[in-house]
Order: C-alpha cells, then structure tokens, then sequence
C-alpha cells in the first residue's frame, strides 16, 4: 500500500530555512503504544496515537519505556504545535505568491482601465467614472477590451464592472463564502495597505475557512482562558484540540459554532446552517450510544457536553436541555468513576460537576454521585485538586436522597397508604434528623471555608446605579418597605459561583424542613436574596459564556419569591439582559426545565 504525507509541499522560496517539522520527525522512536502492539494496527507513535484516539481510549495510550531507550514518543500537544507552525508558515508562502499575483493582475487591469479611459468615447468614460464612484471599493474590473462593454441604460456602451456576490453557504471545500456587504474577517493588515488605486477595485476574497473562525468564537465563549480561581473552563477548548479524530466530534463542534454565531451576530441564514446539521449529528450520537465501546469514548461524552451548549443557546423545545443533561449524566454513570481520572474527560466531569448535581436535584431522586467512589476516584491522581466549590457539592450530591424520601412519605400520606402510627413517625424522624445533621454540616462548610477564605470572605459594597446592571430591590420585612440592600463583591469569579450554589441548596434542602427550629420563611427570603444581590459581580465579571454556570441558582432564586413583587421583576430583567448579551436562548425563558420543586420539570425521556 502507497502511504502519501498529507501535508502539503511547496517549493522552497529562496533563503527559507527548513520546517522545525522535518527536524521532528528524526527524533521519533521506533516503538509502538501498548494498545497498537496488541491490537496489531500501526501506530503513528504519536501520544495519544491517532488508533487511540479514534477507538475513543486517548487516555489508554501507554509507551513502554526500555532501559535501553532514550526516546519517547512525541506528545500529540507537539504534534499539534508543528503542525500549525508548518502551516502558518505555508500560509505566509501562498499569502507572498497570492500577493504578488494579485499586484501584477491589478497592474494589468489598471493599465487596461486607463487604454479604456483614453481611447472610449466621452459618454463611456462618463459612465465608468460613475460606476467607480458608487462602486466603494466593491468592484472588480473585468476585461472587456479596448473599450467593448455592455449596454448601459441610454443604449451606449460602457465597460463592464463587477464583482459578484457571495451567496451565504459553504462552497465545495467547505468554506464559507462571504456574503455581499458583510465584513471580511481575514483581510490583513496588508491587504487593507495596498495601492488605493489597485485595492479599491479589486475583491478580495476569503482565505481562509470560516468555519475555524465560528469555532474560536464558540470555544472563546464557552471555554475562556481562565485561571483556578475563576474556576477554568478549558475542557471543551481541549477537545476542540482533537476533534480531527473524531467524525462525530468535528461534526458537533462545526453544527453548535455555526449556530452559536449566526445567533450572536442575529444572521439568522447563518444560525439556519447550524440546524440542518443538528438531526445528522443526533443520529451519529445515537448510534454511538448503542455500541458498547463507543459508548465509553470520550468523544461521545463531549459531544452530548456540545448538545448541551446548543440547547442553552437554541432552546429547540422545552425539554431537550434537561434530555441532553440526564443523558450525560446517565452517559457519566456508565463509563465509572475510574474513566474520570484524566485528560478531557476529567475535566468534563469536574468542570460540569455542578449541572451533574442540578440535574440529580432536579430528579429528586438518590443520585450515584452521592457514592464515596464519585466524591474521591476521579481526583485521585492528582490531574486537579478538590477546591471549595468541590467540597460543597460532596455535601449538596446528598440533598437528591432527602428530598426523594420527603417525596415518598407525602405520597404515602395522600394515597391513603395504610401505615401504623409507630412507622409514620420512624420515617419523619429519620428524615428530619438526616436533614437537621446537613444543614449543620453546611453551616459548618460556610465557617471553615468562606469565613476563613484565603482571600478573603465577600465584601458588601453599597449598590451605585449603573447603566449595564439592572438594580435589585427588596422588601424590609419588619417593615414591608422597599429597599435598595447592599451588594456582594467577591474576591474570584470561583467564590462567587461557590456561594450562589450554597444559597440555592440551602433553599432546596429548607424546601422540605418542616422541624420547629427549621429554617423558615425569614431566612429562606435572605438566602434568595443572597443569590440576587450576587447577581451584578458574577454578570460583569465572568468572561465568555461562563454565566451559564449561575443558572440553575438563578432558577431556585426565582421560585423562592413571589410573583409581582420587586425581587421577581429584577430577576425576569436579569434574565432578558443575559439572554440578549450572551445569545442564550434559555436564560430568556426563565429556565423552567431547571426547577426543583416536585413534579414541575418536564420529564425527559
């Protein structure tokens, strides 16, 4: 079998020096990973190799190491690396031809203009001064001859400018094409410096693929460049990294970033494009889902992750968020703790860990990641550390238990379940002890990690108007007035999160207390608050899309006050601003798939 190097070659241009790629390739060695050598496949020697990664088992892609052997293989970071520095470098080649080609062709139709202007009858140089004018740079010259053109309106010739107009779609090497009176991303400085003369006349044309531009945005949005304190977000730019191994990945990543954008620039022929790739990718997940090996990939685990962030964005129907979330979770509880443990499927699990936890909230029943194996396997490398926000939730993953046996007491007392006094009472002392002894162990969180916080505990500030923010208002409760409170600053974007998250549990959990030192109505009205007035700092601060990460607090907010009050109209004003600022199509309808009150989230299938 003939193997041919699909990079591209190109002659070298005089004083070049050789690609760092070629030096590379030298350095290689000459074993296979463990899982090709058992598998008898070839192996690009690369880690991961491209078997692994497309066999969905990057993480199980081990070289042995010989005491006789020096060399290891390349990391697939650096292969990477090459492989942009090579083709940044071969771009910089094809831009320097193009330039000089599309100079010498400027130059040729500008001589020709001029023989056209100096030789035409008056009316046709009239007529091409005119057309030049209204053109705006939007024009490009065609050769028509001396000064042989078509017919203009008075019925004489003039010569032939045009430049035509990019329909809105992918063309056949799957860019796509820029559409009349819409700006051009890739146009370089250089290009913009050119000769008015040539450059005013002349198209240029996209370069480079648009698609690759709508993913960056995506990625940007969904997965900014953060720091541990402001929680990272780096999971899906990872995978973004490794989705040429994937045919289902490239496809998921192409159909969310292209709807992404075309709702964040309001094209909807763009986001239009997004959609009809959808139904293809769902039919390639679910095809994946029934294979038992694919099933555990991590390729199909990131793309139900990207579902997931189309759903926030498109919001097809009301149930498809919470469908794509259950489904992850169910999908995270079938590949085990153990295939948690690194890469990007560490950081899917312990990034997303919060919607994990929404989600079993919102079923209200006992979830698996209450299990000791969940709250310790996946750290147990080392790959990241448990942080503040980790430790809560080994605390709220058990809150989905309580309210499943609150649930199925209240169901036995209205079915007219025949119980004996003796166990009615066992079952409500048993669930109110168990939630007398986590409300304590939460308060006992709060003291140890958020009063005596590293960097300090929130700060309240007095709340400014401000044009970007709407302002919150609530009641004073001895008195029934209307008052502007304070304002929560935090020191990080993750302390912020952390406390939103401990409010909304708090409240879950005050949900079905009905002891006589529980938390009542006082206090429940302060820990919503709490969420609100936190509002503004998280809002302003998070970069991208990482908002989204407040969701789910933001819905147990909006059911803890009630309707026509102040509170509740701050909250829908919040949700407006979010929806239209961040395209995101589910903030705008309230968020009623992330309630938790009993029996009110649409049941998924």
């Amino acid at each position: 079998m003939v193997h041919y190097d699909s990079r591209a070659q190109l002659p070298k241009e005089p004083g070049e020096k050789e690609s760092p790629v070629n030096a590379s390739r030298a350095s290689r060695q000459t074993r296979s990973c463990k899982v090709c050598r058992a598998r008898k496949v070839k192996c690009d020697r690369v880690k991961p190799c491209h078997a692994c990664c497309a066999h969905g088992y990057p993480s199980k892609c081990v070289y042995e190491s010989m005491p006789d052997e020096d060399l290891q293989p390349i990391t697939q970071a650096e292969e990477i690396r090459h492989l942009r520095t090579e083709i940044r470098e071969l771009t910089v080649r094809l831009n320097n031809r193009e330039h000089r080609n599309r100079t010498q062709r400027g130059l040729a139709e500008l001589q020709e203009l001029f023989e056209t202007v100096r030789s035409a009858p008056l009316n046709v140089v009239d007529h091409l001064i005119a057309d030049i004018r209204a053109s705006r740079g939007e024009l490009e010259v065609v050769s028509t001859g001396a000064w042989e053109g078509t017919q203009g309106h008075d019925g004489s010739l003039v010569p032939r400018l045009s430049c035509e107009n990019y329909d809105e779609g992918v063309d056949d090497e799957g860019y796509v094409s820029n559409r009349s009176g819409q700006a051009d991303f890739n146009r370089s400085s250089s290009e913009e410096s050119d000769g008015s003369s040539v450059s005013s006349m002349i198209c240029m044309s996209s370069t480079r693929p648009m698609l690759d531009i709508f993913i960056e945005r995506f990625v940007d949005a969904f997965s900014p460049e953060v720091g541990v304190k402001s929680g990272q977000a780096g999971a899906l730019r990872r995978a973004a990294e490794i989705r040429m191994f994937s045919p289902i990945l490239t496809d998921a990543f192409e159909t969310v970033s292209v709807a992404f954008f075309g709702r964040s620039i309001q094209d909807k022929g763009i986001e239009a494009s997004g959609f009809r790739t959808y139904p293809r990718v769902l039919r390639s997940l679910q095809e994946a889902l029934q294979d038992p090996e694919r099933s555990k990939a991590e390729s199909t685990l990131v793309t139900v992750i990207l579902l997931m962030a189309f759903e926030s964005v498109e919001r097809t129907t009301q149930g498809s968020l919470l469908a794509h979330v259950q489904g992850a979770v169910r999908l995270i509880e079938h590949r085990g703790p153990e295939n948690h443990i690194y890469g990007v499927e560490h950081l899917l699990f312990t990034e997303l860990r919060p919607y994990w936890v929404g989600a079993a909230l919102g079923a209200r029943l006992p979830t698996f990641l209450a299990q000791e194996d969940w709250k310790t396997v996946p750290w147990s490398a080392g790959t990241t550390k448990k942080d503040i926000l980790h430790h809560l939730l080994d605390l709220t993953v058990e809150i989905p238990a309580l309210l499943s046996q609150h649930d199925s007491l209240q169901a036995d007392l209205q079915s007219g379940v025949m119980m004996g006094a003796h166990e009615t009472a066992v079952k409500q002392t048993t669930l109110l002890n168990n939630i007398a002894d986590l409300t304590s162990r939460f308060l006992q969180w709060k003291v140890t990690m958020v009063d005596n916080y590293p960097d300090g505990p929130p700060k309240e500030v007095e709340t400014e108007p401000n044009d970007q923010f709407p302002t919150f208002y609530c009641r004073d409760l001895r008195t029934g007035a209307i008052i502007k409170p304070t304002k929560f600053a935090y020191p990080n974007l993750r302390l912020a999160q952390t406390m939103c998250l401990y409010y909304s549990a708090r409240l879950v959990l005050s949900s079905v207390d009905t002891r006589p030192d529980r938390v009542g109505p006082v206090e429940q009205y302060g820990l919503g608050c709490g969420i609100c007035r936190s509002l503004e700092w998280y809002i302003l601060t998070a970069p991208g899309n990482m908002i989204n990460r407040l969701a789910f607090p933001v819905r147990v907010g909006w059911e803890a006050f009630p309707d026509g009050g102040p509170e509740r109209r701050f909250m829908y004003e919040v949700l407006k601003l979010v929806e239209k600022r961040h395209a995101l199509g589910l903030w705008g309808s309230s968020m009623p798939e992330l309630s938790v009150r009993a029996g009110s989230p649409p049941k998924a299938a």
